[in-house]
C-alpha cells in the first residue's frame, strides 16, 4: 500500500514539474497581452469619464440659462417680443434646442413625481388619475437628465 502511494506521488511530481518550467517567450507574451488589455480598459474608462464630464459641463451651462429662457417665454406670452429682441429670442431657443435642451410639461398629462414638482393640489371628478392640470413653470431636460422639474398644479380624482 505504501508503494502505491509513493508511485502516485512521483507521478504527480513529474506532472507538475514540466508545467512550472515555462518558455520565457510565452511568459512575456502573456504579460504583454495583459498590459494591452489593461491599457484598452483604461482608455475606455478615460473616454467614458471625459464624455460624462462634457455632458455635466453642458448641463451646468444650460441650467444657468433656464432663468433667461423663462423670461423670454414670459415676454413672448405677453407679446412683448418684437423686432430685434424676437430674433435674439428665436436664435437662443434654436441654439439650446440644437444642443439638446428639451422643454417638457403639458397640461392634462398624468402627474409623475419623477419629472413634476407639485406646487398646488385640487380635486375634481373629471380626472381618474392625478393630473398636471396647469403648468406653472415648464421643466427642462438634457439627454434624459432632468435639469429642472416641471412645476405644476395637480388635480387629484375626487373621492380619494
Amino acid at each position: 500500500m505504501s508503494e502505491e502511494n509513493s508511485v502516485q506521488v512521483e507521478e504527480i511530481v513529474e506532472d507538475v514539474t514540466p508545467d512550472q518550467v515555462t518558455d520565457p517567450v510565452v511568459t512575456l507574451t502573456n504579460d504583454l497581452q495583459r498590459l494591452q488589455a489593461e491599457y484598452a480598459n483604461y482608455r475606455k474608462r478615460v473616454e467614458r469619464d471625459r464624455l460624462v464630464a462634457h455632458e455635466m459641463a453642458i448641463g451646468a451651462v444650460l441650467t444657468e440659462l433656464l432663468a433667461l429662457l423663462d423670461d423670454v417665454d414670459r415676454a413672448e406670452q405677453h407679446d412683448e417680443l418684437t423686432g430685434g429682441f424676437k430674433a435674439v429670442a428665436d436664435q437662443l431657443n434654436s441654439i439650446t434646442s440644437r444642443i439638446g435642451l428639451e422643454k417638457y410639461g403639458t397640461e392634462g398629462e398624468a402627474f409623475d413625481p419623477q419629472i413634476h414638482e407639485a406646487l398646488m393640489h385640487d380635486t375634481s371628478a373629471q380626472v381618474s388619475v392625478p393630473t398636471a392640470s396647469k403648468i406653472l413653470q415648464p421643466g427642462y431636460k438634457y439627454k434624459e437628465r432632468i435639469l429642472r422639474p416641471a412645476r405644476v398644479a395637480v388635480t387629484d380624482p375626487a373621492g380619494e
